[in-house]
């Protein structure tokens, strides 16, 4: 579940899309095919690379474990723990077999469920999603909720809360949380991109529904079970035989890091409940870079898999938006798409190149500071791996504007008054550059194109480098991120 409202202080995660989608994941596009040739310098060496990130991580941003698992060309490269899993006891991380909690991360299993039921005709990408579902969703301006606007996040739909458990005694199965809060209808689907944690629980539902084998079930015999996944689950709490490697979420307290106890996210399962070990990441990464099969076992058909990795829509119209489920964190050189996930603890990240053959997996859990480790970690790999240089400043010509002013997320719970304290407030910095400020934190970025801008603090020799476009125009001015393709601010002040 991403928390862009932090991002600006090192916490991020990460062309207008208008071609048609096919009504089912059924056609004849190719699998994810190897082009983009990595110089072996950037692979060679890179599990040292990482140590000795991780070693700066853990002595100045709080982490108390992490794992970070590397997949190329059909093998693991590796899979390293870092830190504990459990503090008090001496019990170190092992990168293979230690639990983390991938977080909205494991969305791409949910999305993967939902698409083998496209596959076996039950159901149709374009059909509305209450066809699927006995409880209805209000269309909004007689326009319904399809279900590729799930995969996208385009349901125009309010954000809601409550997404966790406080103990096992007061977990509600998903089905009845959907069921009791239905978000309330903002805009049309298929039109801006908001993420929606309740449109992927029900995606999740709607393979119940159709399957009829309720959901954990489904995937860990229809997902985990034919990529050997054996250390995955979405069941809470965690299974007896699993329970003993679960990493311990941490928290700072009194300048000590604290255990927390295990989160419970059942009340939407298929949208973040799940745990998994870095072996079984990498079996999944390995399993969508060869077009969805794994050791002779197939999951998916490759045409679902380019599915999930092609564009679907954006907000911005010069920046990457969303996949189908996956989102797009560079467009090409080479295309790279993702998922990142956090829970309250664990801050985790996938990141795929199909055309390098190429992925990886990171989760940390720790202090505050861990949430922004992880980013920088993300952020330390692709720069690495594939490098690119800041966009040259281009200066403004006369009579374009910069819209400044206080811009909203559209991504909030609308049945609970705004904070105007927590609006992005943008300001002039001179004629070719402007100011973002985000609670207090400032950053600075440069002109490199008409209403778009390359943040030039924070930024290291290789990238990547986050850019930010204004769109909309006078009156309905909007603001998009490069690294959130999942949402989009509104201007609420000039």
């Amino acid at each position: 579940m991403p928390r862009p409202s932090s991002w600006l202080r090192g916490t991020a995660a990460l062309a207008l899309i208008g071609s048609a989608l096919p009504a089912a994941a059924g056609g004849r596009e190719p699998a994810p095919v190897a082009t983009y040739s990595t110089p072996p310098a950037r692979i060679a060496g890179l599990a040292d690379f990482v140590d000795g990130v991780m070693a700066q991580q853990i002595a100045t941003r709080e982490v108390a474990g992490a794992v970070v698992t590397v997949v190329y060309q059909g093998k693991i490269l590796f899979s390293r723990g870092y830190g504990f899993a459990d503090i008090d006891k001496g019990v170190p991380v092992d990168g293979m077999r230690t639990l983390f909690r991938p977080g909205s991360t494991g969305k791409m299993f949910t999305w993967s469920a939902l698409l083998q039921q496209v596959e076996a005709g039950k159901v149709d990408l374009d059909a509305d999603v209450n066809t699927y579902l006995d409880f209805k969703i209000p269309p909004f301006e007689g326009k319904p909720i399809r279900v590729r606007d799930l995969l996208s996040h385009a349901l125009g739909m309010s954000d809601v809360g409550n997404l966790t458990a406080p103990s096992v005694d007061k977990l509600i199965p998903y089905q009845t949380w959907l069921k009791q809060r239905v978000p309330e209808r903002l805009w049309p689907a298929d039109g801006e991109i908001s993420y929606s944690n309740y449109g992927s629980a029900i995606a999740g539902y709607i393979v119940e529904r159709v399957s009829g084998v309720p959901f954990p079930d489904y995937v860990e015999r229809n997902i985990f079970a034919p990529l050997g996944m054996t250390s995955t689950t979405f069941r809470e709490p965690l299974p007896p035989a699993l329970a003993p490697r679960m990493a311990n979420g941490y928290v700072v307290k009194d300048g000590k890091l604290v255990a927390e106890p295990f989160e419970l996210f059942s009340p939407v399962m298929p949208a973040g409940s799940a745990s998994s070990s870095g072996a079984d990441m990498s079996r999944f990464m390995l399993a969508m870079l060869n077009g969805g099969a794994l050791d002779g076992k197939r999951i998916l058909k490759a045409e679902s898999v380019a599915l999930l990795m092609r564009d679907s829509r954006a907000n911005a119209p010069g920046l990457q938006g969303m996949a189908h489920g996956f989102m797009v964190v560079r467009k090409a050189g080479p295309r790279l798409v993702g998922h990142g996930g956090n829970t309250g603890d664990f801050h985790s990240n996938m990141i795929l190149a199909p055309e390098a053959g190429l992925g990886f997996f990171v989760s940390e859990t720790g202090g505050q500071g861990s949430y922004g480790g992880r980013t920088e970690l993300v952020e330390a790999l692709i720069g690495r791996l594939f490098p690119v240089n800041a966009a040259p400043k281009v200066a403004t010509p006369a009579g374009e504007r910069v819209p400044v002013g206080a811009y909203r997320m559209n991504r909030r719970d609308y049945a609970r008054p705004a904070n105007p304290d927590r609006d992005w407030k943008v300001e002039a910095a001179g004629p070719d550059a402007i100011t973002l400020v985000v609670e207090g934190a400032k950053t600075h970025w440069e002109r490199i194109g008409p209403q778009l801008y390359e943040r030039r603090t924070g930024a290291r020799a290789g990238g990547p480098f986050e850019r930010l476009q204004f769109y909309g125009g006078e009156g309905k001015w909007r603001l998009g991120f490069s690294s959130l393709p999942h949402v989009a601010f509104h201007q609420v002040k000039p």
